[in-house]
């Protein structure tokens, strides 16, 4: 069995139609909890709407303590009332699916090919995300056991210098409307969580607005294909291998299946994200850890294969997963240094200041063969 068959898991996430796994004194907390061995790990269900809709900054900065806290402790929060409709993801989500039933001929003609770039198609195996920066490393975990999945990337559509790679209207019939709408619609979300973490760290509420207007994010469409038995047994083989993200937030759109999976940093244990209905993940990446001076965790995160299926006596299959990332980033020319109130005496600086377009670029071309 498991590490993570025996642990004790335990939901409260106070929404309609979601069922309660917790104790009364956890679900009055609205937490997802899960406890090891005495010392829990948790990642909090958010209100949003009460940011959202708040009439005095007192209710704001209630809403901010809550996320920068967590944001602190684990890294991650569930976002509920983020303002982003149902219909809206949901259209998202079947667009996608869309996309990647074309033939594979055609998405290859979409293919990424540039780290500045970071647009276009790409095929399962060409990826291999992991905390390592050595380019021939990850050339031999790639080699040996690929991220076992497909995607999409898309970048802000007015950019002059890198063009995103959109297939045929007749191929995608209103693909490319949905993605541009999603993408506003994401990026206005961050630009509200990131006010929040402002007031939290006590500076101006509009402090990161002219850092991320711009909007020099990355919208990832996933899609994450059965797998059989034998292909998971490969030593180091995952649907996504453990990781943490790159800029400053990630805003992550789940299906039912589930599979991500998120280390607890003082254990080091994987404990499962398990998708809660009308919530989005979101979680610190490492520039805004590095903005922070690690006092927000950019916390290590990985996506498994749910629980197979048998179709014949000797061989089983997993479900297919769908999901959809927005990587929110800073101004590419922007400089990222310690925020003023992140150091002092007792504290010290831990990184020096990095350029947001280096940073990022430096990490994707080594992630990609």
């Amino acid at each position: 069995m498991s590490a993570l068959c025996s642990l004790r898991i335990s939901f409260s996430v106070g929404l309609k139609g979601v069922r309660s796994y917790a104790p009364a004194s956890v679900r009055a907390r609205g937490l997802a909890t899960i406890a090891n061995e005495g010392q829990a790990f948790s990642i909090p269900v958010i209100n949003f709407s009460k940011f959202r809709n708040a009439a005095t900054p007192t209710e704001k900065r209630r809403t901010a303590d809550e996320i920068v806290t967590a944001f602190k402790r684990s890294g991650f929060i569930y976002l509920d009332g983020h303002g982003i409709d149902s219909e809206t993801i949901k259209g998202a989500f079947a667009k996608s699916a869309e996309f990647f039933e074309m033939p594979t001929e055609v998405k290859s003609t979409l293919a990424w090919e540039d780290p500045r770039s970071n647009r276009g198609y790409v095929a399962v195996g060409r990826e291999r995300v992991t905390q390592s920066a050595d380019a021939e490393e990850i050339a031999q975990l790639r080699a040996k056991a690929p991220d076992f999945k497909e995607s999409m990337e898309i970048g802000r559509d007015w950019d002059s210098t890198w063009k995103n790679q959109w297939p045929q209207e007749r191929d995608a019939p209103g693909f490319k409307r949905t993605m541009l709408d999603f993408y506003q619609s994401c990026h206005e979300l961050h630009v509200l969580v990131m006010r929040s973490i402002a007031i939290g760290f006590d500076l101006e509420e509009n402090f990161f607005d002219q850092k991320i207007d711009e909007q020099c994010h990355n919208l990832r469409l996933l899609n994450y294909p059965p797998v059989k038995r034998a292909q998971l047994q490969k030593d180091g083989q995952a649907r996504a291998g453990a990781h943490s993200d790159y800029g400053s937030l990630t805003l992550l759109f789940q299906d039912s299946v589930g599979g991500l999976e998120v280390q607890n940093p003082h254990t080091q244990v994987f404990h499962p994200a398990t998708p809660i209905p009308g919530t989005i993940v979101v979680n610190v990446g490492d520039l805004l850890a590095r903005w922070s001076n690690d006092i927000l965790r950019s916390t290590l995160h990985r996506v498994v294969a749910p629980p197979l299926k048998k179709i014949s006596e000797t061989e089983s299959i997993t479900p297919g997963r769908q999901s959809i990332a927005f990587f929110c980033n800073p101004n590419f020319s922007a400089e990222i240094a310690c925020l003023p109130n992140c150091h002092g005496a007792d504290r010290a600086v831990k990184y020096p200041p990095v350029n947001t377009g280096e940073y990022i670029v430096g990490r994707l071309a080594v992630t990609y063969n």
